[in-house]
């Protein structure tokens, strides 16, 4: 992710998961451009150019919660996956659901990883380290 113009859409509707991926990427001196949508209703409208902030890039990355009002992450999942101009974007899901059924379908919609969040903030800045090593070394569309 050490690519700063790919932008990072984090998809959560938890104001505290929020701010420790603020926090975690600050720590990881992580300054990629990061949007925020609160559910998966706001992220597609975000990424079709119907709402956000203006000049919003394509995302690199989305890090995609399951458990969201309106529309969770697996609705979402099959709506991008379906969508020509986004069915190829990069979503790792972050949340902490660890039913077999979301992994499974998750999987099943292509996402590239599926991450269980760690409990303590030590824990979780060491996971963001270990995603943006991993995606530093990884070739991206």
């Amino acid at each position: 992710m050490r690519d700063k113009s790919m932008s990072i859409l984090l998809v959560e509707d938890d104001e505290v998961d929020i701010m420790n991926v603020m926090r975690a990427f600050k720590r990881i001196n992580l300054t990629n451009p990061l949007y925020i949508a609160r559910d998966g209703v706001e992220a597609l409208a975000m990424l079709r150019g119907q709402s956000g902030p203006s000049g919003m890039l394509k995302p690199g990355i989305i890090l995609l919660d399951i458990n969201m009002p309106r529309m969770n992450g697996i609705e979402f999942l099959r709506e991008i996956r379906q969508d020509p101009e986004h069915k190829i974007l990069t979503v790792i899901v972050l949340t902490t659901s660890n039913e077999e059924c979301d992994v499974v379908a998750a999987y099943q919609l292509n996402v590239a990883g599926y991450i269980i969040k760690p409990v303590s903030f030590d824990q979780f800045v060491e996971t963001m380290a270990a995603l943006d090593h991993y995606w530093t070394l990884s070739e991206m569309p």
